[in-house]
């Protein structure tokens, strides 16, 4: 079917339905419909909650839903440091690669370039101090974050197939290593669905130098309805772009248009039961009007006080970035939003922390950038009461070699055979470290976890048992976990 001519000069009222579906499908089409509740005018209050083996009862598939078990968390943050940070550089201290620096040594390595037995060490180039009562060693890239370090359960053994961005990070964000399967975020909210109206369920913020490789399939809904894909949205007075309406388009106006549209949806969809692609469709036009002034308000901070800002690290041109989108995913969270994602480094390169020529060039960067954001956010989560109910999440998609990947330079290469990750907050213990890795940080030796045990342990801090949770597609009962049994890593939980 071709797409009708479209006159410039035609005013709003003379446009038909077809027209406007296809002018302003560019804009609201991109939104999650990861808000709606059945108190939205034309979802059925009455209805069912949706059954979490994937079958749906519900005309609404977002309206709130009883979790497996009592919940720990209501809410995930996920701090990605995309690139893949080195943990030798950052949270697991190994002493032994100290004097060790610059000689070429028998070590198994496995990156980019495949297997080596042979490598150049490059020694840490950070000092270690013990921090908290706990004692935990940590890097002097961190020194704000240091201080919250018995706030934080350090896994020093995660492990993955992948030591390639694009499949480690599908892997870390969906479990699987090939693109079409659903993020983390959007099985939270499908699981759990969402308790805000007005906002996405699944919100994004990317780095201000791009997005990531493999773009959207990081934060796609794959085989689910598109409802429950992430929205991505920037921490200015324009969150999302095409959300406000044209000037000419007054509330009245657009209000109209809107109902009347949903009334003809509606009929339409009467008839064809079932149809969640339609039924998201309809419903996407109304969360983004609803967003039009509940998404500003999210990300105005006029009403946080000078020393909040000062906290998060506004007030200073390196950190202020990172720093506001840190504020807003604690504004977010305490309007109810389920999961939201911030990526540290974008683009390719040293413009991310993937530091294959000179890691103290590209993690001094780096951390710097978000070393006193990530401790504002902490701490202003624990004061406000907020951390016992959001899980925040640390890591890459990967970590990195102890040994130099070209023969000149302090640059490291991939490193899937052991990294760290942290958690903190609602249900994770605080001042634990589990797992290690050998003496040189190049594999994960004891109590290794693979991604799975990770995704395992923040579903069932929600609640949710990633045995159980499930959506039917393709003849089978997928899991974000996979078919085998998967158990949450229970040494870090509370």
């Amino acid at each position: 079917m071709s797409t009708p001519a479209r006159d410039s000069s035609a005013q709003f009222c003379r446009r038909t339905r077809r027209e406007w579906l296809w002018e302003t499908g560019g804009g609201f089409g991109s939104v999650a419909l990861t808000g709606l509740l059945s108190s939205s005018g034309f979802f059925d209050g009455n209805a069912e909650a949706a059954d979490l083996s994937g079958g749906s009862t519900a005309a609404n598939p977002l309206a709130p839903k009883p979790p497996h078990h009592a919940p720990k968390a209501k809410a995930v943050i996920f701090l990605f440091m995309y690139g893949g940070p080195s943990h030798v550089d950052t949270f697991d201290y190994k002493p032994d690669l100290y004097p060790l620096d610059g000689k070429t040594i028998k070590v198994k390595t496995f990156g980019r370039g495949g297997h080596k037995d042979l490598g150049r060490v490059v020694g840490p180039k950070w000092q270690f101090k013990p921090y908290g009562q706990s004692g935990k060693m940590i890097s002097d890239l961190f020194p704000n974050l240091a201080t919250c370090a018995d706030d934080m359960a350090f896994v020093h053994s995660m492990y993955a197939e992948s030591p390639i961005h694009g499949s480690a990070m599908l892997m870390m964000n969906s479990g699987k290593l090939l693109s079409g399967a659903p993020a983390l975020g959007s099985w939270v909210n499908y699981g759990l669905g969402s308790v805000n109206e007005n906002l996405p369920g699944f919100v994004v913020m990317l780095d201000n130098k791009g997005g990531p490789i493999s773009g959207p399939k990081n934060w796609s809904s794959g085989y689910m309805p598109a409802s429950f894909q992430g929205t991505v949205i920037k921490a200015d007075a324009n969150p999302i772009l095409d959300l406000k309406p044209p000037a000419e388009i007054t509330d009245p106006v657009q209000r109209a248009v809107l109902d009347h549209l949903r009334h003809k949806n509606s009929r339409h969809m009467a008839e064809r039961a079932g149809d969640s692609e339609l039924a998201a469709r309809i419903a996407s036009y109304e969360l983004a009007y609803k967003m039009q002034s509940t998404a500003p308000e999210a990300v105005d901070f006029g009403q946080e006080s000078s020393e909040t800002l000062s906290l998060y690290g506004i007030d200073n041109e390196r950190t202020s970035d990172f720093g506001r989108k840190c504020l807003l995913a604690r504004r977010l969270v305490e309007r109810g939003v389920r999961f939201v994602q911030i990526y540290s480094g974008g683009a390719h390169n040293d413009d991310n922390w993937d530091a294959h020529t000179d890691i103290v060039k590209n993690h001094t960067k780096h951390a710097g950038d978000t070393d006193k954001p990530i401790a504002g956010l902490l701490k202003d989560l624990k004061r406000r009461g907020l951390l016992d109910s959001t899980i925040v999440v640390w890591g890459g998609e990967f970590g990195r070699q102890p040994t130099a990947e070209y023969a000149q330079g302090s640059g490291r290469d991939h490193n899937s055979y052991g990294f760290t990750m942290w958690m903190a907050g609602g249900g994770i213990k605080g001042g634990v470290s589990v797992g290690t890795t050998d003496e040189l940080g190049s594999a994960a030796v004891d109590d290794r976890f693979h991604v799975k045990n990770l995704h395992a342990t923040i579903l069932d801090r929600l609640g949710l048992d990633p045995n159980r949770l499930s959506y039917f597609y393709g003849g089978l009962d997928q899991k974000l976990v996979g078919v085998e049994h998967v158990d949450p890593i229970r040494k870090i939980m509370a």
